[in-house]
């Protein structure tokens, strides 16, 4: 099977130099110095109506800011909104993540409102207040991205559970700490796609470029990568 290259963009300067160098699928997002936050409507109008006649999907970031994934009610508002934008605008699929916190258990994965979102992700587009304006009503896909990094280990077991009974597709992940070395993380790779067993997709990511991705995926047994130089642009 061929290795789909998912290229991370900031918005759609790269993109076309990008899918001429084998990018087959974007993640566009804004803000990348943050971690990446939702994209404009007009970024995410371009997207799709350059990538769509080229057969290459299109990602869509759902977060309102950087800093941490446990978001306020008004914050919630905003995805929910973003999300619905994203969708009404044609695109492949969504991005977000979500969690919750307290002193007690630290980092957990927010389950109502990420059931929430992925509902708004699955649902008939009709059925979530969004107007249609030609877009298709078939349920979109989506990533789980990097808050899951913040998960200690057996809630990251836990995480992959819930979602993958959701219905996520992926998880974007780094397998270990931002910072620390790709090659560094294999193992903790290995496990979770061990542990995930088809059920979703493990999706790394971070540290990964067009050096290193085909020893990357061929030393993990995956089918696609994530990165911000994923492939080489000239």
């Amino acid at each position: 099977m061929e290795l789909l290259k998912e290229f991370c963009a900031e918005n759609m300067e790269r993109v076309p130099a990008a899918i001429e160098a084998g990018a087959k699928r974007i993640e566009l997002c804004d803000n990348l110095a943050v971690g990446g936050t939702s994209p404009s409507f007009g970024v995410i109008q371009g997207a799709v109506a350059y990538c769509s006649p080229r057969d290459i999907a299109v990602m869509t970031m759902v977060r309102p800011r950087g800093g941490n994934f446990v978001y306020s009610d008004a914050e919630k508002d905003m995805m929910r909104e973003d999300l619905r934008v994203a969708r009404a605008l044609g695109v492949t699929g969504v991005v977000f993540g979500c969690l919750t916190s307290d002193d007690a258990h630290g980092y957990r994965l927010d389950e109502d409102f990420t059931a929430e979102l992925v509902g708004l992700a699955k649902a008939p587009l009709d059925k979530c207040g969004v107007p249609l304006h030609g877009a298709s009503t078939a349920p979109v896909a989506v990533t789980f991205h990097m808050a899951f990094d913040e998960l200690e280990g057996a809630e990251q077991e836990h995480a992959i559970d819930v979602l993958a009974n959701l219905g996520v597709e992926r998880i974007l992940t780094h397998g270990g700490r931002a910072g620390t070395p790709i090659v560094a993380n294999l193992d903790r790779l290995r496990e979770l796609i061990a542990y995930a067993d088809g059920r979703l997709a493990i999706l790394p990511g971070a540290g990964i470029t067009y050096e290193n991705v085909e020893d990357i995926a061929r030393a993990l047994d995956v089918h696609e990568c994530h990165g911000t130089k994923i492939v080489q642009l000239r």
